[in-house]
């Protein structure tokens, strides 16, 4: 179990750095060399300071939602689970429509004061959201009312993010491709901030993989294991709200990359929540990467919202994996 996971590691992080190379050969002209463009010095100031820092931007984000996705799928044992569906990125995007019309802040500001903020004020939505998700639906025993309680909130919250852009007009531009998803606004400092955060949760979720293993067996039984369960939820409650709400506050609502990337880890592999969690960050942040340049490549020099093209390959992908699964008799999920 342990090699295939590590192997499966080894070739995320290879295939991460390649497609990071190829980012920086990507602009607004198309394809160019990386090595080329460095021998000009506007061309090179161009690759250090937009290109590379929203290439990696884009696998930050991808591998918070990636973790996200993984321990909400955990937690809630069901693998329709993600951040979306319960309802922590519509909180998330509420929270930083709200400091926008507050503070007057926009996602394009490299400030760490502002960026703080903002992360700050996604992060304060998605956990509120999440604790009402919880709160609707008494626990998180029965699973369908726990999606449809996450549904209801994420339209709710979603409702409320409408009403504020409504009542601050100024920020109808920014909410607008915040809506739509995109990496163009990831400087450096985002990049060392969700670096930061991912760590962080990285190592939180980590610790508390037992917990998603027991879980995972059933709640009598991982509660017969003596395992804290408590405590560990809360510890993983924090770590999906703090994850999603980071990759919200930097790079806009981006959908099913936090679905969609456990769901390919553990077709390649079967592993330990402890492995899966890191697997499935690696996977969503070279998803994301992949997306994003594949964004700005195929209409240059304009470019689509990346949020638009994971919805329409994530979508896809998820129509085959559901015709699949019923084509074999084994249901949906």
């Amino acid at each position: 179990m342990k090699r295939p996971a590590s192997a499966l590691g080894f070739g995320l992080l290879l295939l991460s750095a390649l497609v990071l190379a190829l980012g920086a050969s990507v602009g607004s002209t198309g394809f160019e060399s990386v090595l080329r463009a460095t021998q000009d010095p506007v061309s090179a100031q161009i690759v250090w300071e937009i290109r590379l820092p929203r290439t990696l931007g884009a696998w930050l984000a991808g591998a918070l939602l990636g973790l996200a996705g993984a321990v909400a799928q955990g937690l809630f044992r069901n693998p329709l689970a993600d951040p979306f569906l319960l309802g922590s990125a519509s909180g998330a995007s509420l929270g930083v429509a709200s400091a926008m019309a507050l503070l007057g802040v926009s996602p394009s500001a490299v400030a760490w004061v502002t960026r703080l903020g903002l992360t700050g004020a996604a992060f304060l939505g998605a956990v509120l959201a999440v604790l009402l998700t919880l709160q609707l639906a008494r626990g998180v025993q029965h699973t369908l009312r726990l999606l449809l309680a996450g549904v209801i909130v994420g339209v709710v919250l979603g409702a409320a993010k409408d009403l504020v852009t409504l009542a601050a007009p100024d920020i109808v531009p920014a909410m607008l491709g915040f809506n739509l998803g995109s990496a163009s606004f990831v400087g450096w400092s985002a990049c060392a901030l969700m670096a930061g955060v991912g760590a962080l949760c990285a190592l939180a979720a980590w610790a508390c993989a037992r917990a998603l293993d027991g879980l995972s067996l059933g709640e009598a039984t991982a509660a017969s294991l003596g395992l804290p369960l408590g405590p560990m939820r809360v510890v993983l409650v924090a770590v999906l709200a703090l994850a999603t709400g980071t990759a919200v506050a930097q790079t806009g609502l981006i959908a099913f990359v936090g679905l969609a990337a456990p769901h390919l880890v553990r077709s390649m592999v079967k592993t330990t929540h402890g492995r899966l969690v890191l697997l499935a960050a690696l996977m969503g942040g070279l998803l994301l990467m992949a997306a994003d340049i594949l964004a700005r490549w195929l209409i240059a020099p304009q470019e689509l919202p990346v949020g638009v093209l994971t919805a329409v390959l994530g979508g896809s992908y998820l129509l085959w994996l559901m015709h699949r699964r019923t084509s074999a008799g084994g249901g949906v999920v």
